[in-house]
């Protein structure tokens, strides 16, 4: 059976459309992992739709799978010092959604939200994105309080050594929290207004504002992402 990508909606058009979602595909057998594909000419994300961080880039939707079943125990350390379960049979996956990727896909960030992060957060939801948005800027700073401050060079991040990744992710964040109306760049500010968060996206931020799901993924991806090239160039 062939599936098309399904158009990209911005986040502030996503509200509503969650009958849009189509059953998908099961990656494995048992109870799925719900997971989403960003498409581009070159590369694919794979993003699990529940769990902050785990977002992996591949050749190819099969590539990007495989990326994030390989990821999958280095994750899980994250999420334990999060507080949260680790269920069974966690990279059993399903495919929800297939967005057409861009220049950022292939570049290798991931770039866009998908229509279950339209959803309303429980109290419970939001403090479970929290905790692991914290659990994972923990773990770069015990991988960046170890490692040396110069690493061994390669493609991967253009070549920067220990304190410019760490300068590069903090940097990176001030853009980020701008997208939920947050100017400062402080991480406290951020992190509150994460859990207090119900409605998909803020109502007060400007211009396009990204979901409240969006932005907890983003965030955790792009400091692991970043934690775990520090960890490798230090080998």
């Amino acid at each position: 059976m062939r599936h098309g990508r399904r158009p990209h909606r911005s986040p502030s058009s996503i509200v509503g459309s969650l009958a849009d979602v189509p059953t998908g595909l099961r990656y494995d057998g048992g109870v799925p992992t719900r997971v989403y594909l960003e498409i581009g000419k070159t590369k694919a994300f794979a993003c699990t739709v529940e769990w902050p961080g785990w977002c992996r880039s591949g050749k190819g939707e099969q590539g990007a799978l495989d990326a994030l079943v390989d990821y999958g125990e280095r994750y899980r350390p994250v999420v334990e010092a999060a507080g949260v379960r680790w269920p069974r049979n966690v990279t059993r996956f399903e495919v929800t959604e297939r967005l057409p990727g861009g220049g950022a896909t292939d570049f290798g960030a991931l770039s866009k939200p998908c229509l279950l992060d339209a959803r309303a957060l429980s109290a419970a939801d939001s403090r479970r994105l929290a905790a692991i948005v914290e659990a994972s800027w923990a773990t770069l700073d015990r991988v960046a309080g170890s490692a040396s401050p110069v690493l061994r060079k390669g493609p991967r991040g253009g070549g920067r050594d220990r304190d410019e990744i760490v300068a590069h992710v903090v940097d990176a964040e001030r853009s980020y929290f701008r997208k939920v109306g947050i100017r400062t760049g402080d991480r406290s500010e951020f992190i509150d207004a994460l859990r207090r968060a119900r409605n998909p996206v803020p109502v007060d931020a400007p211009g396009k504002p990204w979901p409240w799901r969006y932005i907890a993924r983003r965030v955790a991806w792009h400091v692991l992402d970043h934690a775990w090239e520090i960890e490798d160039k230090s080998e």
